[in-house]
This record gives structure tokens, sequence and C-alpha cells, in this order.
């Protein structure tokens, strides 16, 4: 019998499968279109500013995303590298055929996977518990637990100018009856939208107007086990390009032709705040002279590129003219016109921290269905899923991230805590404790809960402690090796314009100072670690002082998270909570204060008086 069911074939999908499988249960993914199995409708990278970091954790825990990036990418690059390790992030331009293709391969490679191409029409449900599935054709497949990862094909509309067409991203067909199943069982549904640009013929292109922005000259990779897959110098560049003031002209004198501002008269769905259409950019940023757009290659094995930034549901001909209004794009051949795309989403209030639905007992849902957007963290909540639907299974105790171990834990407890208006997007501003969420540490943060859980083995494990041990070997060997000022070590220091020091300096003291490196020590004295191993260290001791302060504040947190409110609390018994205060602690319902505090609309004069009520009506009880 199958134990698990995945709904859908995206990157939520692709985890949550492969995390079921891995842990040993029979399990079935169902997809509308095999083809279309961890497709890229949209972007095509993988990682960016928090998202990066995102892949990291997904490979820390035992996912697949980051493995299979890094054996198909186009070119890879570390972002804010000047800036302070809390926001730098691995970016990789992706291949749209082959990390789709790699992806399907290691989904086939699981001997507890079975891959069928079908359409879900409705679930079957007893008592309030799901018990399996129904196809499009009326086939029923029973299953202890189903996970929906559905992403934007829930009742999907692409919009045109003034057409809409009921359709998937890539013309097939979309959901009909599934949402509405959804809401006849009791979910609260929410119609959201987003959107894409054109892709451009790269042989009409003249990049002699555009900036190149190629990959890093230096080696990286997602996973904590690859190593790299690729030449530096087989990176192929993206490149930069701006909007013009004719662009602009084009777009407000047209503007009633968009789909989003007037062409049609029925819109509901809500755009991504975080990636707005060129349209929102414009009418929005009307003082700014220019928005940069990125062109980004697809792949390696056709000449489409895509227009990153250049989002639009502008009609076919006016689409035409903004285009080439760009510089480099005068002469340019649009092979796929931008659209916008709405659908269905369940307001994600109706989950609990484990992604089971609050609705329905042994039902799951990540991706897109609540309220994301991105790959990214559509494919952290597949595989957030996929584990706590096994663990569920095997009649454990489930795995909840808190905010201060991954932005896995922050984008969970957000959607859950503070719902949606737009389709969510993970930033680092998000993250409170985003010094300790580094891309650097995702491993030594989350491996042994991937190991914990089943799906890292016992040599991840130990290369995982060999790595700690080698750390603080480091640190030992830096406190007790000091670096003598002689004139050869004065000159060295002159001559990259630091200061020099007074006196003889523990390697250790020195690294503290924010102007040296451990490169610039080995100018002097060896450092007989791997550069890995050299980041750790140097981060740990510069940003000392800053990270002891988040784990204290952390730790205050944590002890707030300990304080449990009872499930059974009725609301409508708190006396003096502000009304909106108590219709979201009802619709919410967190399990302890912590959550109750970031719960939007609850006031901190509520939460005095929610604690003041625990500990009056249920101490006695204890």
């Amino acid at each position: 019998m199958v134990e698990i069911i995945v709904v859908g074939g995206g990157h939520a999908g692709c985890e949550a499968a492969y995390a079921s499988a891995k842990k040993g249960h029979k399990t079935l993914l169902v997809t509308s279109n095999i083809k279309n199995i961890a497709d890229m409708p949209c972007n095509p990278h993988i990682g960016g500013s928090a998202k990066g970091i995102v892949v990291r954790e997904i490979d820390a825990l035992g996912g697949i995303m980051g493995k299979v990036a890094d054996k198909t990418h186009l070119q890879i690059k570390m972002l804010n590298s000047a800036k302070g390790p809390a926001v730098q992030s691995l970016r990789a331009q992706g291949d749209k055929i082959a990390y789709p293709r790699e992806m399907l391969k290691t989904l086939n490679s699981l001997e507890n996977l079975t891959i069928k191409e079908a359409m879900v029409e409705d679930l079957i449900v007893e008592n309030n518990t799901v018990k399996g599935i129904i196809l499009e054709n009326g086939e029923k497949i029973e299953s202890k637990i189903v996970i929906l990862t559905t992403g934007t094909y829930l009742k999907a509309d692409i919009l045109v100018g003034n057409t809409r067409t009921r359709q998937g991203p890539h013309g097939e067909k979309p959901s009909l009856h599934l949402s509405d199943k959804l809401r006849d069982y009791g979910f609260t549904i929410k119609r959201l939208k987003t959107g894409t640009p054109q892709r451009i013929d790269r042989k009409t292109i003249d990049f002699s107007k555009t900036k190149v922005e190629p990959g890093d000259n230096k080696y990286l990779t997602f996973s904590f086990d690859l190593e790299p897959q690729y030449k530096i110098e087989d990176q192929i560049p993206c490149h930069l390009t701006y909007t013009t003031e004719e662009t602009h002209r084009i777009i407000r004198e047209n503007l009633n032709k968009s789909s989003m501002y007037g062409a049609l008269d029925d819109i509901e769905g809500i755009g991504p705040r975080y990636c707005p259409s060129i349209e929102d950019k414009v009418v929005r940023f009307s003082d700014k002279e220019r928005h940069q757009l990125f062109i980004e290659p697809e792949s390696r094995y056709y000449d489409d590129m895509y227009l990153q930034g250049f989002s639009t549901s502008m009609p076919p001909e006016i689409q035409e003219k903004m285009v080439h209004s760009l510089p480099g794009f005068e002469n340019a051949k649009i092979l796929k016109y931008g659209y916008a795309i709405e659908y269905d989403a369940i307001y994600p209030t109706q989950l609990k921290n484990t992604l089971e639905t609050k609705v329905l007992e042994n039902l799951f849902t990540a991706g897109q269905i609540n309220g994301t957007s991105g790959y990214e963290e559509a494919a952290c909540q597949g595989l957030m899923a996929g584990i706590n639907a096994s663990l569920k299974l095997e009649g454990k105790e489930p795995l909840i991230l808190k905010r201060n171990e991954a932005y896995i834990g922050v984008l969970i407890d957000d959607l859950i805590t503070k719902g949606i208006r737009d389709p969510y997007r993970l930033l680092t501003s998000r993250a409170e404790f985003r010094l300790l969420l580094r891309s650097d540490n995702a491993d030594l943060r989350l491996r042994d809960h991937g190991y914990e859980v089943g799906l890292i083995s016992e040599e991840q494990k130990q290369k995982l402690d060999n790595k700690r041990n080698l750390i603080k070997e480091c640190l030992d060997y830096l406190a007790y090796n000091k670096l003598k000022i002689t004139e050869d070590i004065r000159k060295v220091f002159e001559e990259n314009n630091i200061q020099v020091p007074n006196a003889t300096m523990s390697l250790e003291n020195l690294l503290r100072r924010p102007e040296i490196t451990t490169e610039f020590l080995e100018k002097m004295v060896e450092i007989p670690y791997s550069d890995e191993i050299k980041e750790q260290v140097s981060i740990n001791l510069k940003y000392e002082g800053y990270i002891t302060k988040a784990y204290k504040e952390a730790e205050k947190m944590l002890k707030l998270e300990e304080k449990q409110i009872p499930k059974d609390i009725d609301y409508d018994k708190v006396k003096n909570i502000a009304s909106e205060a108590r219709q979201k602690l009802k619709e919410v319902r967190p399990n302890t204060i912590a959550q109750a505090i970031r719960i939007s609309g609850v006031n901190p004069s509520d939460i005095s008086i929610l604690s003041v009520y625990l500990k009056k009506e249920y101490a006695k009880n204890d």
C-alpha cells in the first residue's frame, strides 16, 4: 500500500517525495506532466539573497536541491561578498534543461518512489481525515498521508493584455476543481498572482551595449558533500542593461492595456511585493530614471535569454515596443511574451508548524499553495513536509526548526503565525538572528537534525564531526602561535597599508582586527587548515561579540517558546484583550507565548493579559 502520496512535481513535490522515499516509506508522486518535474517556469536561477542560504540548509538536512544545482548550473557566485557574512548568499544560474533532467534521474533512483502522470481532482476524506486521492478519471488511490504541492496550478489563469486564459505556465491544463473541493472542506482560499518577463533570442541581442556579469573566479558549491562539478573558465556570463526614458514613456502611455492596470476588470490576485512587474516599478518609483535588468541564459541547449526584472502583462504589440527601447535590444526577437498568472492558494494560518493542515488530519501542504513565491521557498517546505509526514507515520516527534536555527524556521513560522497578503518571499531582514543563520554554517546548524531524521548518513555525520574538531584545532593553533614584529614583518604590514602592531601578538588577536584576514597573515606565517575551516574561525573571532549577543537574545526567545499555551484554551474567556487580538489568536491558535507575540495585531498588552490568565486558570491544574 502507498503510505504517502505527493501531489505535484515542482520543487516542493520533488523534495517531499525524495525525503519520504529516502526514509523508507512507499511514496507515490502524482504529477500532471512528468516532463515538467522540477520545472523552472519563471526565473532560471537557484539561490539569491537569503534564498541561497535556504538551499544550503536544504542540503544540510539531507535534501537534494543544492546537489542538483551544483551538477547542472551555468555559473555561480557569492552575492554581497564585500559585506558581512550575515548577508552573503550563493546564487547559481540554472540550466532549464539539465536541472529537471538531473532531478528526475535522482528521483528515479529511489526504490520506494513511484511517479504517476495524472490529474488529482479530489481527496478521499473520512471524519476530517485524509485517506487518499481521487483522480480526474475517477480512480481512487488510498494512502495514509497526502502532501499537496500544486504550485500555481490551482485554477490558474494566464493574463496578457485584455485576455484571460485558463491554463498553467506552459499552456498546460490547470487543476480546475481541487481548490473548490478544499474550500468545501473548510479551507480559506486566497487568490494570488505572479508574473514572468519575455524570452529573447540570444543571437538578436547586441551585448556590446550591456555590462558583463561573470561567475566568481573561485570554486563554490551549495552542497556540503560535493566537489565542484564545473570549470571556472566554462561558466556562461549574464549581462546587465537598464530601462530608458523611452521605456517608461511607452509603459505610462499604455498602462490601461496591461492586465493589472485596467485591461481586465476582474483581477483578484495580489502580486509579489518584492518582485513587482515593470509596470508597478514605473508607477510606484516614478522618480527613478531607470531600472536595472539582468539578461540571463536559460540553458546550454538553446538560445532563450531571460529578461530578469521586466515582468509584464502588457499585450504583445506593446511588449515589442518596450523591449526594443532597451539598450542592446533594438533588433531583439521575442521568442515568448511576458505574462501574469493568477492562481488559488490556501491561507497559511490554517497550517500547523509541521505543515500539516489544521482543517484535515494527515493532509500536508507545501510550496506556492501555501502562499509563498520562489523555487527555494517551495523546496524547503516540501522537504519539511516530507520529513514530518514520515515522522508522523513512524510515531516520532516532528522536526520543528526554530527561528534562531534556520531561515526555514523563519519562513514556516512567518506563514503560520502572520499569514500573507501577497506571495511571501524570504529576505534577510525577516530573520532577527541572521548573524547566526549564515551560509557558511548551515551544516553546523542543521546536519545533526538531518542525521536524527535519517536523511544524513554516518559518513556525512563523521565529516561534520571532523569539521567541528578542526575548527577547534585551528582556534587553538591561532591562540598558541604568535607573530614577532621583525623588520621583514613590519615591511609586509606597511606594504599592505595595515597598521603595524606595537608588540608580539597571537595570531588569534591579530585576526580579530577587522582589516586583517587569514590571507594576509599567510604572507608571514603558515595556517595549515583548509579555506573552509579558516573562514569559520575568522568569522567566529571577528564577530564574536555580536554572535554572543545574538545567542543571548535567542535564549530569551527560547524561554518564551517554553511557555506553552494549552491546546484547549477558549480565547473568548480571556477578558479585556482587544477584539482583533482575540480574533487572531483564535485563527492562529499559537503553541507558545513566543509565537503569540509574533502574531500581527496582538499587542504587548494583550500578551500580558493572556499570560496572567494562563497563570490563574491553568496553574491550579498543574
